[in-house]
């Protein structure tokens, strides 16, 4: 069941994040409008995470974080159905992230418990999220050709609804061995200039990813793919993705978090500048996608390695929390409001994504200026 659950969540993200803008461009929103509400949305991930680990710490309930986290989910999503205004859709869609970053952190820590640490079985668990996400997206892609674009939300609350019921069957976490005992030690660590250095090229990396994940499904379309075509786009994303999560140990390992993270930061560049003057090629698009491998996928696991080994047992959730809560709450507001801004109808396409590009290598020359001894290797 937990499987089901990973499948299920990052399933709902496959239908969510590449095909909102499609959605909300079918209601009669303008590039502005949907690039501010982007931002709004995503800025709950930086109140979400924090908000619910904490509940989940002092109360040692995760299963009833998560169940409720997925309850609210569903609820609050629902009412999209009903809405058709600006401020109504964003503070429906809101208060569906603000819930649903409940969900994610507090399945991990019961995934943890149940595969007792065993790193294996918990990438043979963790794996069907991503299988979740190439399916689901694939079929949001089809649907929107054969109905329309509002197909998205219909798949999302049935997704939602399934995976609220799954939430019902799973087990409590055992009960963590380590309790911190001097909780303000962190900040210590946190206003290093390492962590500085580090945290400003993460978010740096997020706002770079501002037009992929506002805009990607409808510059496909303007460049004449069809919602199938755009769909499998995404999933050889996401595919090579899993193939570089199954290498990622070996790669950090062999080269170092620092090299790991600052030549995945220099693909990364160099995939939005394709996706920035050849876009219109498919070969170019093809090339794009395999580079997630790097953007994503590399670049997280070797974030997470930095924040595993950087805070130790005592202080690593929390560390994780102020990683999502920065770099993807702060960068990804931060990179879908100016893409939404920049974007005016996909006449500023190439303008955005040329921004972004000098974003991550703006982000790579932070990387490069850690002194290689803070980093691990």
């Amino acid at each position: 069941m937990l499987s089901l659950t990973f499948f299920l969540y990052f399933g709902q993200l496959g239908v969510l994040v590449p095909y909102l803008g499609v959605f909300l461009d079918g209601r009669g929103f303008n590039s502005q409008e949907i690039g501010e509400l982007f931002a709004l949305v995503t800025l709950m991930r930086i109140i979400g995470p924090n908000l619910f680990a904490s509940f989940a710490d002092k109360s040692g309930k995760s299963l009833g974080i998560l169940q409720i986290g997925a309850f609210l989910t569903c609820a609050t999503f629902c009412s999209i159905f009903w809405l058709d205004s600006f401020w109504g859709l964003t503070i429906a869609f809101g208060l569906m992230m603000l819930f649903f970053t409940a969900i994610a952190p507090q399945t991990e820590v019961i995934t943890l418990g149940s595969v007792r640490g065993d790193a294996t079985k918990y990438s043979h668990v963790r794996l069907w999220g991503s299988i979740g996400f190439i399916v689901l997206t694939v079929l949001a892609g089809k649907l929107i050709d054969v109905f329309s674009s509002e197909a998205p939300i219909y798949i999302s609350g049935t997704v939602l609804l399934g995976l609220f019921l799954v939430t019902l069957s799973l087990k409590e976490a055992t009960a963590s061995e380590h309790k911190s005992s001097a909780a303000d030690s962190i900040w210590r660590k946190v206003r290093t200039k390492v962590f500085i250095g580090f945290i400003l090229s993460s978010t740096l990396i997020q706002i770079s990813f501002g037009p992929y994940y506002s805009f990607f499904a409808l510059y496909a379309r303007d460049l004449n793919y069809s919602g199938q075509e755009t769909g499998a786009l995404i999933a050889l994303g996401v595919a090579a993705e899993v193939i570089i999560f199954l290498l990622a140990g070996r790669l950090i390992g062999r080269f170092g978090v620092k090299w790991t993270l600052f030549v995945s930061m220099l693909l990364t560049g160099l995939r939005w500048y394709l996706l920035a003057v050849a876009a219109q090629f498919w070969p170019t698009l093809i090339v794009s996608q395999l580079l997630h491998a790097f953007s994503f996928g590399l670049i997280h696991a070797a974030s997470i390695n930095f924040i595993h080994h950087y805070f130790g047992v005592q202080f690593r959730s929390q560390g994780q929390a102020l990683y999502t809560s920065i770099g993807f709450g702060i960068g990804g507001a931060a990179g879908n409001f100016g893409a939404g801004l920049i974007w005016q109808q996909g006449q500023g396409a190439e303008l955005a994504f040329t921004l972004a590009t000098g974003f991550a290598l703006l982000g790579a020359l932070l990387v490069a200026c850690i002194p290689s001894r803070y980093m691990p290797k």
